[in-house]
């Protein structure tokens, strides 16, 4: 009989079937990246797997756990809900797993966002979170493709996607994307 390790208890506490698999899928995508493009495997595999933790929590809860960081949230990022469980989830690994990794805490913040600066670990879990083995979206191909041909080459492209698509659903572009978008199409 198989153990489960703490880690895989804490995402089926935490996550339904399909966000398990996702989770798991991205920390896979994850390591793959930090291979192929230089970083610590081990340090994107636990983003990848933890990226999601907060996604299914009630937004009260994600709410609280933004409050307990030091980011800056303005009036835009409150109306869009959709991107705070990244930003909850980083609290939650520095708060309840004592994460201290400033490099994880960071991918993990910003994977559904992206913003200006990225680390190189910050760039895999946005595209890994992108290009998992079970996403299945117009031009994830394409993505996939990408990744493994050239990282910037593949922020832009996904950058130009999402915003593309949040700007056809008359959504609004939060300010990280925007930077991180500007930033890469400059390059």
């Amino acid at each position: 009989m198989e153990q489960k390790g703490w880690q895989d208890r804490l995402l089926e506490e935490k996550l339904s079937g399909f966000r398990q698999l996702h989770s798991r899928n991205v920390a896979a995508q994850a390591a793959h990246l930090a291979e192929k493009w230089g970083a610590d495997p081990e340090r994107a595999f636990f983003a990848g797997f933890f990226h999601d933790i907060c996604k299914e929590m009630p937004r009260e809860e994600q709410l609280q756990w933004l409050g307990k960081s030091d980011i800056i949230v303005d009036e835009l990022f409150l109306k869009q809900p959709k991107i705070w469980h990244g930003f909850a989830a980083a609290e939650y690994l520095r708060c309840e797993l004592n994460v201290s990794d400033p490099d994880i805490l960071n991918a993990v913040r910003y994977h559904t966002t992206a913003r200006a600066g990225m680390s190189l670990l910050e760039q895999i879990i946005y595209l890994a979170d992108l290009t998992s083995a079970e996403r299945d979206y117009p031009d994830v191909a394409v993505m996939q493709k990408l990744v493994d041909t050239s990282l910037q080459d593949a922020m832009l492209y996904a950058l130009q996607y999402i915003m593309g698509d949040l700007v056809k659903r008359r959504a609004p572009v939060c300010s990280f994307t925007w930077e991180a978008y500007n930033e890469y199409a400059l390059r």
